[in-house]
């Protein structure tokens, strides 16, 4: 090869090398062909209505179940009588207890008189405070095991299940009866993590419940405080916009979002 010709090699390896960092500088680096989670993919998202509010009551006390008063399905109302046990046993023992405390205290409040005179020791007029404390503190545990015997719905709402029967004997910590309150229901979705790029609270969108077959609006009132790192999925908590008349806890139905500007 001629020297001519060695050069214009030379001028062309020396060219393609300056060219490659010039390719590579320009093309940037690889993204990513998936775009993030947009609300036009979610409109298959599953819910569950549940209600806000709900409690499984059980018994504190020993005894006989005297009084049911309210069946499954039914309403009440909050502070209702829901349970009511035997509690003949329970004021018997508070009505022995006041009487002991009352004796108790009028000792101490003698010694009390007395020790002003020297008529009663320091000791005498200590040990008789004790004692009245003592019996003031059995008096309470008292009316805690009457205050059992009747349990009060601690919020408005509808009974789910009737655990006991009227006659039957229950221990403490047995349950009783299932709760719920439906006055403000919730629908509960899981989606992608991807959807927290524009899924905010306030975020609207159509919850279609299968059991009615009618649409209601609603939306985003609450986002999980982390994501499922072995589904990459977060919790989120909705509201329906006007609280439907036909729809209970427990139906299920699919979310879908409205498409949302990035």
């Amino acid at each position: 090869m001629t020297r001519i010709g060695w050069w214009l090699a030379g001028g062309c390896v020396m060219s393609v090398c300056l060219l490659i960092p010039i390719v590579r500088a320009t093309a940037g680096p690889k993204s990513d062909p998936k775009p993030a989670s947009s609300a036009a993919e979610l409109s298959t998202i599953r819910g569950l209505v549940k209600a806000t509010a709900q409690a499984t009551l059980a018994s504190q006390v020993q005894g006989r179940i005297s009084q049911l008063p309210f069946k499954e399905g039914q309403r009440f109302e909050k502070g209702a009588l829901l349970v009511s046990l035997d509690c003949s046993k329970y004021e018997a023992e508070l009505a022995s207890v006041q009487a002991e405390y009352r004796g108790k205290k009028k000792t101490y409040e003698n010694n009390l008189r007395l020790t002003k005179h020297k008529a009663v020791g320091e000791l005498e007029l200590v040990v008789s405070q004790a004692d009245a404390e003592k019996a003031y503190a059995a008096v309470k545990v008292a009316q805690v095991n009457v205050t059992g015997c009747t349990v009060r719905a601690p919020f408005p709402g509808r009974v789910v299940k009737m655990i006991v029967n009227e006659h039957e004997n229950v221990f403490p910590n047995d349950q009783l009866i299932s709760l719920l309150d439906d006055s403000l229901l919730e629908i509960e979705l899981i989606l992608p993590s991807k959807s927290l790029a524009w899924l905010k609270v306030g975020t609207p969108f159509e919850y279609a419940v299968d059991e009615t077959g009618l649409r209601y609006p609603a939306v985003v009132q609450d986002i999980g405080a982390n994501v499922d790192p072995a589904s990459q999925t977060v919790k989120v908590k909705g509201l329906f916009r006007a609280q439907p008349d036909n729809v209970l806890a427990g139906m299920s139905g699919t979310a879908s979002f409205a498409e949302l500007s990035h």
